[in-house]
Formats: structure tokens, C-alpha cells, sequence
């Protein structure tokens, strides 16, 4: 049996491998970060008690981990490495391609002849998604946020190009001009409205820096792997602005478990 564990900032997504695939998650425990007793915690709270033949780790603090988890050897794949690899096997992609992993945050990795690079990210995610959340409607679960959303109407909140201009260049009268532009005047609105404008927003930005690294590397698709890629109201979001290049984006149900998988099976010639 082999173990594959992702340790992210907001969730820990372990895969355990006997001979099929057993996907998990939990809450992560930051006090635990780096610290043996995170494994102790971990196989605990998923009752395994078989002998591992062994353990894969990637994310957070998994470089500080024992080389060693009683007998069983710990293999550390940098995070970068098990993005690519991870969304390699979802999409099956071969070569050249644009991966964004959007998560509590957002990281941008290039997979190109057997290599991958880090382009950057930005401090925008989940993590933003369910603060701002907070903040804003007094709950901070994604996935409620997600579905008060899509009874609501964003409308209510932002302002349109239609709204502020006659016309802008080929710019649809739809997109977004000012996300919550129209909070000035009239304030919040139901939790509905106010978690469809987040919602799209954090989309929009994620969607806008995909676009300029597909630009950037001239390429039509894009990969995106993670759990908040998932969120309906942030797919479409990142959608209306892949929309406006004419850029493909490509999700999978699974994508949460990206950088599990991509450590489960990592090979440093990809």
C-alpha cells in the first residue's frame, strides 16, 4: 500500500493506493505543520493501520517531515512538481502546457517538454473567497457561499459595461467594469447577491492571469487543477474571462486532488 498526502493551507487530500484509488480529506491542522505527529494525526483519523510500503508528502511544511515515518520511507515532492505531474495524468497532456492550481491561493506552473516551471501566482483563492465571506456575510464556508451564490444575482452588486458605458471597443455590454461598483450607492445587498459578486470576482481574477500567462506563452488552453476551480460561481468567472481571448479551460471533478496524485506517481522526468 502507498499513501499520498497534500498538505494544504485549508485542506489535507491524501490518496491511499491499493491497488485502486481512495481519495480523503480533511481539515488541516496548521499547528501540526511540518511535525511528525501530522502523519500520526492523519493515518489516524483515516484508520490505517496497514503497513505502507510508502509514504508520498508535497505542500505546506512536508520538506521539514522525517525522511522516515517508523519504517516507511517519506518521499517529499516539491509542490510545483506534484501540480504538474498531478494535472499531467487528469488531462493527459503531453507537453506544453499551462497549469493553474487554484486553491486557498493561486499558482501558475508551465509543463513544457518534461520540465515545469513555477510563473508565479497571486494571493487570490478559496482562502480569499471564504474571508471576504466572512467579512462580508458572516459565513465562511466555500462551498454555502457557493450555493447562496447561485440563488442570487450579481447584478444587484457590480456594475456592467452597459451600465457605465454606450460601448467599449468589442467588450460584451455583460462583463464586469467595477466588481461591487454598485455597494457605493446603495450598500450590501441579500447574502445571495453579495456571494455572487465574490464569487464571480475571485473568478475574474484568476481568470484574467491565466489569460495573460496563455498569452504570454501562446497557448490556447489552460489546466486548472484544485478545489476552488471547482466552485461553480468561480468557474464561471474564470470562464467569462477566458471567453474574452478565445482561450479554452479545462477542469476535472478530481482537480482537488491534483498535487496528491501528482505526488502519489511523480517521476522528476515527468
Amino acid at each position: 500500500m502507498k499513501v499520498a498526502i497534500d498538505f494544504g493551507i485549508t485542506n489535507t487530500d491524501v490518496i491511499i493506493d491499493r491497488g485502486s484509488h481512495e481519495f480523503h480529506s480533511m481539515a488541516s491542522n496548521s499547528l501540526l505543520s511540518g511535525k511528525e505527529e501530522v502523519l500520526s494525526e492523519t493515518f489516524k483519523t483515516l484508520k490505517v493501520t496497514d503497513s505502507m510500503e510508502r509514504i508520498f508528502v508535497t505542500g505546506g511544511k512536508s520538506a521539514s517531515l522525517p525522511s522516515r515515518y517508523k519504517d516507511t520511507e517519506v518521499i517529499k515532492v516539491a509542490e510545483i512538481d506534484a501540480i504538474a505531474a498531478g494535472a499531467k495524468q487528469l488531462f493527459d497532456l503531453n507537453q506544453n502546457a499551462l497549469i493553474v492550481s487554484a486553491g486557498t491561493g493561486t499558482a501558475c506552473v508551465w509543463f513544457n517538454e518534461s520540465k515545469c516551471t513555477h510563473l508565479g501566482g497571486i494571493a487570490v483563492g478559496g482562502g480569499t473567497f471564504e474571508g471576504l465571506g466572512k467579512l462580508l456575510t458572516g459565513n465562511a464556508n466555500g462551498l454555502e457561499l457557493n450555493e447562496f451564490g447561485t440563488k442570487g444575482n450579481r447584478r444587484k452588486i457590480d456594475l456592467l459595461i452597459n451600465d457605465v458605458v454606450t460601448e467599449l471597443g468589442s467588450l460584451p455590454g455583460d462583463i464586469t467594469a467595477v466588481n461591487f461598483g454598485n455597494t457605493k450607492k446603495h450598500g450590501l445587498d441579500t447574502m445571495e447577491n453579495v456571494s455572487a459578486s465574490l464569487g464571480n470576482m475571485i473568478g475574474e481574477i484568476i481568470g484574467t492571469t491565466a489569460a495573460l500567462y496563455a498569452h504570454i506563452l501562446q497557448l490556447q488552453d489552460v489546466y486548472f487543477v484544485g478545489r476552488t476551480a471547482n466552485l461553480s460561481l468561480i468557474r464561471e468567472g474564470i470562464n467569462s474571462r477566458l471567453a474574452l481571448s478565445s482561450l479554452n479551460g479545462h477542469f476535472h471533478e478530481n482537480g482537488g486532488y491534483a498535487n496528491a496524485l501528482g505526488a502519489l506517481n511523480f517521476n522528476p522526468s515527468l
